[in-house]
């Protein structure tokens, strides 16, 4: 199994609009960035993700999905209607994936972007990088075991 994390504005797309979704399942579409496809596209049935939601007042980790579809082509490329229309995508030749994530729980907190900024054990994370807005990136199992411990303990 492997862990991601996926970024999403709740004002677009929540962790709550996930959960409210039919079995609590959504394609993840729209990605139109291509170190964030192929991520997208290396994401197996299972794999863990951390649901993040940015621009927002406390950007950060809110819950926990799954991959519970593999990637496959993004229609929403093809939809000149789309706002995420790509004329260079075309069925037989699709140019963006998309994967199915299922909801799993909300963290019991927020665990703010700037918190995680401040943990050492966490620099070389891409999430807090300098310069780096990718939608959708790795994360590794130690990363992910001591984000999750983050959830019990009081924000600092």
């Amino acid at each position: 199994m492997a862990y991601w994390l996926m970024k999403s504005e709740p004002d677009v797309f929540g962790i709550d609009d996930l959960a409210a979704r039919p079995n609590q399942t959504e394609p993840w579409d729209g990605v139109r960035n291509y170190q964030a496809r192929n991520f997208m596209r290396a994401m197996k049935i299972g794999d863990q993700i951390f649901f993040y939601h940015s621009n927002t007042a406390t950007p950060g980790i809110v819950g926990i999905a799954e991959v519970v579809r593999e990637a496959y082509p993004d229609h929403t490329a093809w939809n000149p209607d789309s706002k995420y229309y790509d004329p260079a995508s075309t069925p037989n030749k699709p140019r963006w994936d998309m994967v199915d994530v299922r909801y799993v729980r909300h963290l019991k907190r927020i665990i703010p972007l700037t918190e995680l900024k401040g943990l050492e054990a966490l620099a070389d994370m891409p999430l807090v990088r300098k310069g780096n807005r990718l939608s959708v990136m790795p994360v590794s199992e130690a990363h992910w075991n001591l984000i999750l411990a983050l959830e019990d303990k009081p924000r600092t």
